[in-house]
């Protein structure tokens, strides 16, 4: 059965206490999100147009019908949120640049419209005493730059995009993410259709996944060439695949899908090679068996840390399925011959993600024992959850909340399982585990499910954008304060 939590209101508070009295010295806290998800603006300040710009505009590509053109309009309340952070106690925050704002062709000098927003939120964050870590890529590719990751030559812009970046706020960040999930872009994005730009390549998307790669290899090289003061680093998803049953079909495909959602994405990072490809399979990778060793060696540049987001596990059986996925409806899942078997036996998310916190310990084993030596210093740089919040008044003075205890069982759960496998002789004890980052700060859009899925510390009204900090956020900087 589950190991995740159900807490009464005062064992949250206790538990609360306990964590931030075992979090080493200079542990950091923080809280994510994405410019697309939550800036808004988007055709202020000379913002181009991005391929989810585009995705969203289609019938049908969003649940609700929606758009991220308002998002949770943090391009006009930057101040009201940087207040949020510092109250919450938090140390660090990690953004994302749009790359629309500041190169709205994708190429070319960066738009001074949007280095002054970026330089305002930063000015904001130093005098809240907040630390920074800066996403270069979190998915917005300009809709100007065609074919996307799909063509190398949006690599070499990406890189370029770094080199400029650097030089602009190089001693103002103090770590760098190169990339964000290039698994979810390459599967979504390219394969599935799920995500923008919406296209259903199946295993012919790979060539995105290299050219993600060789992007974040380019943006390393480009990053020191400035000579940037912070760490640099990349973001990977990792989910721990188990086959349904131990039969041979069921634990072959479990094995291709683990290749194809984490190792083709870690390896090449941090073993300086692309993964041994499952027996009887190899024909399916074979855009990326063919790659330059030249690209390998720039991907493979040692890094100063190595971002995780967990959000869940994935169970595979052999035989086609339905077209359901983890992030909506694709037609294309259903032509493939393994599908994705359900969790019963634990609760789930509002977005119908398994609460499996023993798995994010999973996932940082496997680290461990397959990068060993090679594995930087570790942050876990997403963890969170979607649960349908709702803004109520208090019954005695009317002040606004939002009771959402199934989060804060769902963080401590996460929270205490990362502690346990990194320390007192835990299975990942041997990773140097350096932070937590919460998804999110606010609720925003969600990608294909818009603004269904609410995952924020703050609740956010999509109305008028009233921010209500949740019973997560109150318990989040009790944690901070605890330590």
């Amino acid at each position: 059965m589950s190991g995740a939590l159900r807490m009464t209101p005062e064992e949250r508070r206790e538990f609360a206490r306990d964590l931030g009295g075992r979090l080493p010295d200079g542990f950091v806290l923080g809280t994510a999100t994405s410019a697309f998800q939550i800036e808004g603006a988007t055709h202020e300040g000379g913002r181009g147009q991005s391929v989810w710009d585009a995705f969203t505009s289609q019938p049908g590509r969003i649940v609700d019908g929606s758009t991220a053109d308002r998002a949770s309009d943090f391009y006009h309340r930057v101040e009201e949120d940087v207040q949020l952070l510092h109250d919450l106690g938090a140390d660090s925050y990690r953004f994302s640049f749009a790359w629309p704002r500041l190169q709205p062709e994708g190429k070319g000098p960066l738009r001074r419209e949007g280095v002054d927003f970026y330089e305002r939120m930063l000015d904001r964050l130093d005098e809240a005493g907040i630390d920074t870590m800066a996403t270069i890529f979190h998915w917005d590719t300009p809709n100007e730059l065609a074919g996307g990751w799909m063509r190398r030559d949006t690599a070499l812009r990406f890189g370029d995009l770094a080199f400029l970046l650097g030089e602009r706020f190089g001693e103002r960040i103090s770590r760098w993410v190169t990339v964000n999930e290039p698994a979810t872009v390459t599967l979504n994005g390219y394969g599935l259709g799920v995500h923008a730009p919406g296209a259903t390549r199946l295993f012919n998307a790979l060539p995105a996944a290299h050219h993600q790669l060789l992007g974040h290899g380019l943006a390393v090289q480009a990053l020191r060439a400035a000579d940037v003061r912070g760490g640099i680093g990349i973001v990977n998803v990792h989910s721990p695949v188990v086959p349904a049953t131990d039969s041979d079909a069921d634990v072959a495909f479990a094995e291709l899908f683990d290749v194809l959602h984490n190792r083709v994405f870690a390896d090449p990072v941090l073993l300086g090679r692309y993964p041994e490809f499952p027996e009887g399979f190899e024909p399916l990778f074979s855009a990326l068996g063919e790659a330059d060793p030249a690209d390998i060696a720039l991907i493979g540049q040692k890094l100063d840390f190595y971002g995780l987001n967990y959000y869940m596990p994935t169970r595979i059986a052999a035989g086609s399925g339905g077209s359901a996925t983890p992030d909506g409806t694709s037609t294309a899942m259903g032509s493939l011959p393994f599908h994705l078997e359900p969790w019963p036996e634990y609760r789930s998310t509002g977005f119908g993600w398994p609460i499996a916190p023993e798995y994010l310990g999973v996932a940082l084993d496997e680290l461990a024992l397959r990068y060993g030596e090679t594995l930087p210093p570790v942050f876990i740089t997403e963890n969170g959850a979607s649960f349908p919040d709702a803004r109520e008044l208090d019954e005695h003075d009317g002040t606004p909340h939002v009771r959402d205890g199934a989060r804060i069982d769902y963080l401590a759960g996460h929270l205490e399982a990362a502690l346990s496998a990194v320390t007192g002789g835990g299975p990942a004890s041997a990773i140097d585990l350096r932070g937590y980052y919460v998804w999110s700060l606010i609720d925003n859009f969600e990608w294909a499910a818009g603004y269904t899925q609410r995952f924020g510390l703050v609740h956010v009204d999509f109305e008028d954008f009233t921010r209500t900090p949740k019973d997560s956020y109150q318990w989040f900087r009790l944690l901070a304060e605890s330590r």
